[in-house]
Parts: structure tokens; sequence; C-alpha cells
């Protein structure tokens, strides 16, 4: 099997492996020279990636013009073309979060740890850029330069594969970074996107071990799954965000009615957005909040105490407590006490971000130390799981997982460390 590339008005065709084995050592290449980048270079790189990104308003908005075209051909819903669309504000807000991420303090070189042994070895823990990173996302074009801003100020290359409905727009916001890292003299290779949406590609990328360092998927469910399944590269994985609010018996009413009302309507389509409210059975102030929530346009599906507190509750079903809605839906149950909303989170969280309110300390410490989530907060909006909230500046996602690193991942995210060991001539007995 071949496939058919176009980069720049020629046409190359090669197998998907020799494809994604090709680039990937270009980026392995550049990724080498970026290494060796100081943090004042690297911050200079992403400042002429912005200024080449408002250089190229021009052909980045015809580009992101016909992939709205299509869209509204393939009759994508307005939320997806809303996702797709680029204005200028929103291209400069691309811009300028590359300067933001050029502000950041670069990671690379950080000493996590120093020791000294009894013979006199010096040993450090130092962070190291992952090398080559590969990117698996869908519709989103701002991905194509926050992805790339965070992986260049990390000292990683990256490779990037976008959805093909912001085809021409990932095309043209890589090619303006390009050419602003060519401008201060950093290879173009640093930041590359597949030159193909043969879907033949990805699973290429995702047995490219040893070319390809890690794989990120950002997307949907059956985007995340794939890559899961068939990836013989190490997977950063951002599942689902089914997140709970618990309200316990001894949450103060109105924190309860705002933080849950935000927790959710503030914005549904995000993945910090709670999916499923758990009332506790003595809280006083359940139908105040689920009163709230109905009044504001959202709908809710509940189990039989919980349709008890309004008549507009609908009847969940099973499917419902694992259903991360991304709109204006929500489960909701009551239950009985702690351990009994602890144990609907451990069957039903994906992990994601979960949260108590509750005005009971010794309560809210048990639910930091049980929780098992990448996330777990007290007395605050799930809305708040966010890179840029948590002072990480831009986010390439949210892992969900166990290894490597968990919750928001920025810059840190995206280092892994080397051992220095410095002696003046020791042997080992």
């Amino acid at each position: 099997m071949t496939v058919e590339t176009t980069i720049a008005g020629t046409t190359d065709t090669e197998s998907p492996e020799m494809l994604v084995a090709r680039i990937a050592r270009d980026g392995r290449a550049a990724q080498r020279v970026l290494a060796r980048l100081s943090d004042a270079r690297k911050a200079e790189a992403l400042r002429a990636a912005a200024a080449a990104l408002r250089e190229a308003e021009g052909p980045i908005l015809e580009a992101n013009a016909l992939d709205i075209a299509a869209g509204e051909a393939k009759g994508l819903t307005g939320a997806l073309l809303d996702r797709l669309r680029l204005d200028p504000a929103r291209l400069e807000g691309i811009a300028h979060g590359l300067e933001q991420v050029a502000a950041l303090p670069d990671p690379v070189g950080q000493v996590i740890e120093r020791t000294e042994r009894p013979n006199g070895l010096q040993l450090s823990r130092v962070r190291i850029p992952i090398g080559l990173i590969g990117i698996i996302y869908e519709s989103r074009p701002n991905v194509t330069a926050d992805a790339a801003a965070l992986c260049l100020r990390s000292g990683n290359a990256v490779l990037l594969r976008g959805g093909s409905e912001a085809l021409h727009s990932n095309r043209a916001i890589q090619a303006a970074m390009a050419k602003g890292l060519e401008s201060v003299g950093i290879p173009a290779a640093a930041i590359q996107l597949v030159p193909t949406q043969d879907r033949a590609v990805v699973g290429a990328m995702l047995t490219a071990a040893g070319l390809i360092d890690m794989i990120v998927p950002r997307g949907g469910k059956s985007l995340v799954a794939r890559v899961q399944a068939d990836a013989r590269v190490p997977v950063l994985a951002h599942l689902d965000g089914i997140c709970h609010t618990y309200v316990h018996a001894a949450a103060d009413p109105e924190m309860a009615r705002s933080v849950a009302l935000n927790a959710k309507m503030r914005r549904t389509g995000i993945c910090g957005a709670m999916e499923t409210l758990l009332l506790d059975t003595q809280f006083p102030g359940s139908r105040d909040v689920v009163t709230s929530l109905l009044d504001a346009g959202c709908e809710l599906r509940g189990d039989a105490r919980a349709r008890a507190l309004d008549p507009r509750i609908l009847p969940a079903t099973e499917e419902d407590w694992d259903t991360e809605y991304l709109d204006a839906v929500l489960s909701v149950a009551v239950v009985d006490g702690l351990d009994a909303a602890l144990d609907h989170i451990a069957a039903h969280s994906s992990h994601h971000t979960d949260a108590i309110i509750t005005a009971d300390e010794d309560v809210a410490e048990r639910f930091l130390a049980e929780a098992d989530s990448a996330i777990v907060m007290v007395n605050a909006s799930s809305q708040f799981a966010d890179g840029g909230e948590f002072g990480l500046g831009a986010e390439i996602g949210i892992a969900t997982g166990r290894l490597h690193a968990r919750g928001p991942v920025a810059l840190e995210g995206l280092t892994t460390y080397k051992w220095q060991v410095r002696g003046n001539g020791q042997a080992r007995p």
C-alpha cells in the first residue's frame, strides 16, 4: 500500500511506514538541535513563530474559509463549525498564546534532586526533553499551534496529525510557524505536519517505536481508544471527562448551588464540565440546587430519589452514569453519605476530575485521599480543571492515567529525566 502526499506543490508516493520513518528521522535530527538550545533561543523561536502567524493572517484565514465551506457542505453542527472557525481575533489569540508559552520557565536542565553517596559520588536527576512527540488530534486548528509551542519550549520536536476537517487551516498554520523558526535559524522540521490524511499513516505512527518517543491523542473517545489499542509507542492519554461533584450533608447550601451551576453550565462542552451530580440524602438544599440547574436550561436525568426533588427531572438509565454529555445534560443521584458517593465515583468516574462541596474538613481530607482521579477538588468548580488555571500556561491535555504525567500536562509533563553521576575516580569494589 502506498500513499500520495502533496507538499509545496510536489508529490511523492511511498508506503505509510516509509513516509512516517522519513519525516520522523527529520524530526529527530531537528530535536537534537533543539536539545542544545538555550532558554533564550527557544523563547526567541516561539516569538518568531508568533510574528510569522500574524504576518500570514490573510493566507491562514483564506485556508480556514475553505475548511468552513467544506464543513458546512458535510453538515457539521454549529458547535463543530465554531471549534473550527478562525477570525482575526482568534488568530491573534493563538499568536499571543505562543508568546505566553515563550515566557514560561524552561523545565529543561532543571535539577529535580541532588544527593551525594558515602563514597563521594554525586548524583543528580535532571529534566530533559522526551524527544519526538507525535500528536494525533481532531478538528481544532488552534491545537496545531498550541501543541507545537509546548513541544518546542520543552525541547521536543513534534509530528502533528490533525483532522481532515481542519486540513487547510492546519497546513497554513504549520507553514507559517515553520517559516518563523527558519527566520531565526531553527530547523523547520522541529514542527512537522503529516502531509496526508490517509488513516493508514496514523497506524504507522502508532507502531513507529524507536522513531517516535511518545504519542498524545487529543480528541473523542473513539480516537483515544484506537490509539491505546494499537500503539506500540508510549501513549499519554486523555480519556473522557466524566466529572462528579458530590454535595455533602455539611455543604453550605448557597455554595453548593453556585458551584454546581458553574461546574455544569459555564461551558458544557469542555472536559472539566460536571457530568454527574451526587446529592447527599442529608443535605437540606438539594431541591434548590436542582431547581437552579433546571431553570438555567439544563436537562436533568436522575434516579428515583433525585426525581422526587422536581417533576422535570427525567429518569436516568444505567448508561447515563457513564456518559460524557458535553452538553446541557446532567445525571443526578441521591447517595447515602460519603462512602456511597465514593463508591459511585469509583464505579463510574473516568479519573479526570471529581469534587466535593463540604464544610467538614475531615470529610474533605478523606475525599482528597480516597477519590482516585487526576484532579480532586474541595469547594470549587470542576471547570478549574485546566492548565492555565493551575498556573501552568497552555496545556497539551489532561492525562487520566497513572504513569509519567497526571492531570494538566504542560511543559514539565513533556520532559523526562536522566541521572547524572559525578565522581573523582571511584571504582566499585
